[in-house]
């Protein structure tokens, strides 16, 4: 499983329009709940005459904050759905709100669900998102003899990078995208016969 995360750089704006019912959606980038729920009012502000300002977020890079709401809309008809297309996208620390303006026909549940989805995937497409990966920092503590092998190793990989110290000894710092860590763990093992110091200083995103 990739270790990849997809993020929401700049914003992107939709309008679907069903039945005479406007469904304007906008997504935004956001790194907590609050900061989802300031935009929200922000755009309940905007479009204070709309009938309904429903919304949906995904934030965290393991996805582990969502919410959504229908904000008067029958249950199940237009936050779900529209969450459901943010996870389906995989791009997380997204927030987006679809306005609707009532054109005087009843749409029905079905209609609505496909009207919300389609403003959601409209605005989706129309954003700029960027890629950043899960990575694990290790520092590598070896002799010179090992060095070239060492390099040779982790270039052997895209997106690993190291920054070497040297002293009486060599004194590595790796940054491993998470996918490859038991492999370069076992490369290093290898490579100096097991006399490496290997410390692993935690994960980061970058």
């Amino acid at each position: 499983m990739s270790e990849k995360i997809v993020k929401l750089l700049e914003s992107g704006e939709s309008e679907v329009i069903v039945k005479k019912s406007r469904f304007i959606g906008i997504t935004y980038p956001v790194n907590t709940p609050e900061e989802a729920a300031d935009f929200v009012n922000s755009i309940k502000k905007k479009y204070y005459d709309a009938r309904h300002n429903c919304y949906a977020y995904v934030i965290g890079d393991k996805r582990e904050q969502i919410k959504f709401s229908d904000d008067g809309e029958p249950g199940g008809t237009a936050g779900k759905p529209m969450l459901d297309v943010l996870l389906g996208s995989g791009i997380t620390n997204i927030v987006v709100v679809v306005t609707r303006y009532f054109g005087g026909t009843l749409l029905g549940t079905g209609g609505l669900v496909r009207a919300y989805s389609d403003a959601v995937k409209e605005a989706v497409e129309n954003s700029t998102t960027y890629t950043v990966e899960r990575k694990i920092r290790l520092k590598v503590e070896t002799d010179y003899t090992s060095f070239q092998s060492l390099e040779r190793l982790f270039k052997s990989k895209e997106n690993i990078t190291y920054n070497t110290d040297y002293s009486d000894k060599i004194i590595m710092d790796v940054a491993i995208p998470v996918d490859f860590i038991d492999e370069i763990e076992k490369g290093i093992t290898e490579i100096t016969s097991g006399k490496a110091n290997v410390t692993n200083l935690g994960e980061f995103v970058g």
